[in-house]
């Protein structure tokens, strides 16, 4: 990749997280009327760095990801249609960086799983900046920073006292090497334990996501593809993935939203990966919402992503 397209990248990406904040709030309930406080802020979200309250309706929950040996947090919805004696649609979505599980199991979206008689999983993906597999090296967004000389000049640790950094959404001393594969597999080990636990419906399993979440769609939609009925990407910061990858879900149904007053995702990258689901003749819907803004195309963009996974499932096996 030339040096300009990275220095490009890299700066749409700190973008996107000085500004992480104010997604969030759009996403508050001033814009998603109805949630109430639950268990409170989001606990544990792992370099988030901003709480909002939990939906009530909202299970907070967490496994042992043997991995590393750590309690990891995900966000579930089930809705009251759910039951045990039939196949169940699921929806696993991915948040946006910085967020936290739950943050896209609010409003509107519960409101639309709960009509549909979805189960509905938001997976933390490690951390809150884990990108769901995709490989961000290179940007300032991975990993610790290079071991400090003392000053002899030696590779042994410096004696030095001053406070070590504390893990933020731009990256963490205690975040490890393969963050990036430690993130995918949480997503698809929270993926393991519902289908486990619930009669999930094989022929309708989704997956949709916001930002980060959007290119982690992306990502995961084609490594994984022979789970996914259809796929919808909101908003998605695919900076460092090539819409050609496409090709290798050309019979998958594929939606995307994005918001045309969008300053952090621009507009054009988006329209890039609209333009090869049209070139490759895919079964697709893109909706470019007038005046939608990077938080605002969440709830805009909920009721016609619900429609888009109603209409499609995968063919029955014979």
């Amino acid at each position: 990749m030339r040096l300009e397209s990275r220095k490009k990248i890299g700066l749409s990406l700190i973008a996107l997280c000085l500004h992480s904040g104010l997604i969030l709030t759009q996403f508050a309930p001033a814009q998603e009327p109805g949630p109430q406080v639950g268990r409170g802020a989001v606990p544990g979200q792992r370099g988030g760095f901003m709480q909002l309250p939990v939906d009530p309706r909202v299970q907070m929950r967490s496994y042992l990801f043997k991995d590393t040996n750590e309690e990891i947090e995900y966000a579930l919805f089930v809705s009251s249609k759910v039951t045990k004696d039939k196949k169940n649609p699921l929806i696993v979505t991915l948040h946006g960086l910085g967020a936290g599980p739950a943050i896209m199991l609010r409003g509107s979206a519960l409101d639309l799983a709960e009509e549909g008689g979805y189960i509905l999983v938001g997976p933390m993906g490690y951390n809150t900046r884990g990108w769901y597999g995709i490989s961000m090296k290179g940007f300032g967004f991975r990993g610790a920073p290079p071991k400090p000389a003392n000053s002899t000049g030696s590779d042994q640790p410096s004696t030095d006292t001053a406070p070590k950094p504390k893990p933020s959404m731009f990256g963490g001393a205690d975040d490890p090497p393969n963050l990036n594969e430690l993130s995918e597999k949480d997503v698809m080990n929270v993926l393991d334990i519902i289908r486990k636990e619930f009669n999930v419906d094989e022929r309708r399993t989704y997956l949709m996501g916001h930002s980060m979440g959007g290119a982690g769609t992306f990502h995961l939609g084609v490594k994984y593809a022979s789970i996914w009925a259809a796929i919808a990407a909101i908003a998605p910061a695919a900076f460092t993935l090539d819409p050609d990858s496409l090709k290798a879900i050309r019979d998958m149904p594929v939606m995307i939203v994005q918001g045309d007053a969008d300053t952090l995702i621009p507009v054009a990258n988006t329209r890039r990966w609209a333009d090869k689901l049209k070139e490759l003749n895919m079964t697709y819907e893109y909706n470019e919402i007038p005046g939608g803004d990077h938080g605002s195309v969440i709830s805009g963009g909920n009721p016609g992503i619900y429609a888009f996974f109603g209409k499609h499932s995968k063919p029955a096996s014979h």
